[in-house]
């Protein structure tokens, strides 16, 4: 039986008078909550995430559970945590299968330990700054190649940062003479791998036969026979660009006519400004934010800030936005496209009305809710195998796909990266190279079109290292002279 020390449960912590209350996950061991990652957790709940809430209680977990298994192995706790650490990466199960510690960990990926460790070592140094302890995973002087290593990597980003100009050397130059106690493995480079997109030559079959209401096939009218909600969500993501959550925070206001079709904006969760339909006592119209709109009319949060366990959970990206005002426009191409969404987006809003929605959520359920993530998931590999395909990411037939085939159909018809930088809301123009990277198939093709030149004649000619740098060790001349033996392909 594993070794388990604690369990996570998900608490709502009332931190003063009013009604707010911050949902965190709460770590609890034999003694009650571990109350120093409690408020840990409090003190930044405002600026990170439930996910890496999630993960810094997760990597806590795993400690916790750690040294209760080898308490009597080190004598310092500085030493319990740099061997903590390599068992993440090595497991705990021995070559004969067995592990006297009962922790029965397998291996995990170095960029998993790293995000681990990095949890972990925040929190010990929040502790540290709090309470007086001392920092498991502590700050020295970094060596001379550490130093130069992190000058080559604060260079590298800078090159390619688009506000270069703005960074500051000096404040640079202090972190570079520091490193932790604790060394982590360092991430291969991997080449960018080539996108997975949906099949475009499968988009129509996706959207016409694939998303239709079960026992409605033969229908003439076709807001009766197709499942619009669900299209309208892929034209988002295929036509617009949109990543799968963004089309779950779009609200029915933000959506109106232009002449070349419908008008999409995306507006930020929390920061975005409100619709202007929520009244103050004199009738005019409250200027606010999203946050403030939806707890003050609707008693709801923003989707991004609910557990991502919840259904009503859909993330945001740190997109760059088009505007004060907290949106991003969405760019249709083709821009015809933008006509027939505005079509199907009247034809769905005339069904949302039918039904009884206290939310100014854009696509819901049956029943008028907000509509789930997860159950759009579910319809869009339901529709993906009725055309015969098999739904996976590594296929580009999940949803992930659509905003691939939309950045590679940007990159296809030559549209400069800057453009491509802004259809896509990327903060870096170095997200672009995904979409122009050569695949293996792309190489594959382009060495075969090189062996087929060679055939015919045309060779390039060789380095002038491999033609003449071989003539004292070659007196033969096999490696060496204007036509070199070894280094022609039969």
């Amino acid at each position: 039986m594993a070794c388990v020390q604690h369990t996570t449960v998900r608490g709502k912590v009332h931190r003063d008078n009013t009604g707010v209350v911050t949902e965190i996950p709460i770590l609890v061991t034999e003694h009650g909550p571990l109350q120093p990652l409690v408020d840990y957790l409090l003190a930044h709940a405002h600026v990170r995430s439930h996910a890496w809430m999630l993960k810094v209680t997760q990597a806590v977990g795993l400690l916790i559970d750690y040294a209760a298994a080898n308490h009597d192995s080190f004598e310092n706790p500085q030493e319990l945590f740099q061997t903590f650490s390599q068992r993440l990466y090595t497991g705990t199960v021995g070559n004969d299968g067995t592990d006297p510690s009962r922790l029965y960990w397998q291996g995990r990926s170095q960029a998993v330990v790293q995000a681990l460790v990095q949890g972990i070592s925040g929190f010990s140094d929040w502790m540290a700054c709090a309470d007086g302890t001392k920092p498991l995973n502590p700050w020295r002087q970094a060596t001379r190649s550490e130093e130069m290593l992190a000058w080559a990597a604060w260079h590298q980003k800078r090159d390619r940062a688009f506000l270069a100009h703005t960074w500051d050397r000096e404040t640079a130059s202090l972190c570079m003479t520091r490193a932790r106690n604790v060394l982590l493995k360092r991430t291969p480079i991997i080449d960018h791998e080539p996108v997975k997109k949906f099949p475009e030559e499968r988009i129509n079959d996706l959207l016409f036969k694939g998303f239709i209401v079960p026992g409605k096939q033969k229908s003439p009218r076709l807001e009766e026979r197709l499942n619009l909600r669900d299209i309208l969500i892929t034209l988002l993501m295929h036509y617009g660009g949109l990543r799968m959550s963004e089309p779950f925070h779009l609200y029915v206001h933000d959506v109106i006519s232009e002449a070349d079709g419908a008008q999409v904006r995306i507006y930020h969760p929390s920061l975005g400004t409100a619709p202007p339909d929520w009244p103050d006592a004199k009738g005019k119209p409250i200027k606010c934010n999203r946050l403030a709109y939806l707890s003050g009319k609707y008693a709801m949060r923003p989707r991004d800030e609910y557990a991502s366990s919840d259904q009503w959970h859909a993330g945001w990206k740190g997109n760059a936005l088009d505007s004060k005002a907290h949106f991003m426009y969405v760019t249709w191409y083709p821009q015809r496209v933008g006509e027939l969404f505005w079509q199907f987006w009247v034809l769905y809003m005339a069904q949302r009305a039918q039904l009884d929605c206290d939310h100014p959520f854009a696509f819901v359920t049956k029943t008028g809710k907000p509509y789930a993530i997860d159950s759009f998931e579910r319809q869009h590999r339901r529709a993906v195998e009725r055309i015969g395909l098999q739904s996976a990411k590594a296929l580009g037939t999940s949803p992930h796909g659509h905003r691939h085939a939309y950045g590679q159909a940007l990159a296809d018809a030559g549209i400069d990266p800057i453009y491509r930088k802004k259809a896509l809301h990327h903060k870096s123009l170095e997200s672009q190279v995904v979409y122009t990277e050569p695949d293996r198939a792309k190489l594959m093709r382009a060495l075969e079109a090189a062996a087929e030149r060679e055939k015919a004649g045309a060779v390039l000619p060789l380095p002038d290292l491999l033609r003449y740098g071989f003539k004292d060790v070659d007196p033969l001349g096999l490696m060496s002279g204007p036509n070199p033996k070894l280094l022609r392909r039969p």
